[in-house]
């Protein structure tokens, strides 16, 4: 899918820790009111978040997003659903890879671009605990292998 351009604003780091993302799109969010200036000063969580087709659209779920300081009493429920704007051949294609067994669709990153909050989600794979450990194993030799490199450069000089 395409690259983002813009400012990072949040990250869900554990995502890729705990789920195989097979594949990622960009999708637009629904705001309303205050929320893209709480967005803009970079108050929104999406750790615990996840998202589901419902109805033929994608909406996002416990997403939080604080109340703006400078709002009024019109300001926004910090953990309502949000819908996400994606093409339909998109959804169709999240809404079948969603009823096979063990497929999630997981926020991985918010941002701006041109002005607009988008949120990178991706289709996830849970991954089994022994799955864990190893992708652990494998960071830490790749770890110590750049160690071991940068110490043989040292001595090279």
């Amino acid at each position: 899918m395409a690259k983002h351009e813009g400012k990072i604003i949040a990250q869900n780091r554990k995502a890729r820790h705990d789920f195989f993302i097979e594949e990622t799109f960009e999708a637009g969010m629904v705001l309303r009111g205050t929320e893209i200036k709480s967005i803009r000063a970079g108050r929104i969580n999406i750790k615990e978040s996840f998202a589901r087709v419902e109805n033929g659209e994608i909406i996002l779920h416990q997403a939080h997003i604080s109340p703006y300081e400078q709002g009024n009493r019109h300001n926004h429920d910090p953990v309502r659903e949000r819908k996400l704007l994606l093409h339909k051949r998109e959804i169709k294609k999240l809404l079948g890879k969603t009823q096979q067994q063990g497929y999630s669709i997981i926020p991985i990153k918010v941002y701006l671009k041109q002005g607009r909050a988008k949120v990178q989600i991706g289709l996830a794979k849970g991954k089994k605990k022994y799955d864990k450990r190893q992708a652990l194993k494998e960071k830490d030799a790749k770890r110590q292998m750049d160690k071991a490199i940068g110490q043989r450069m040292k001595g090279m000089d």
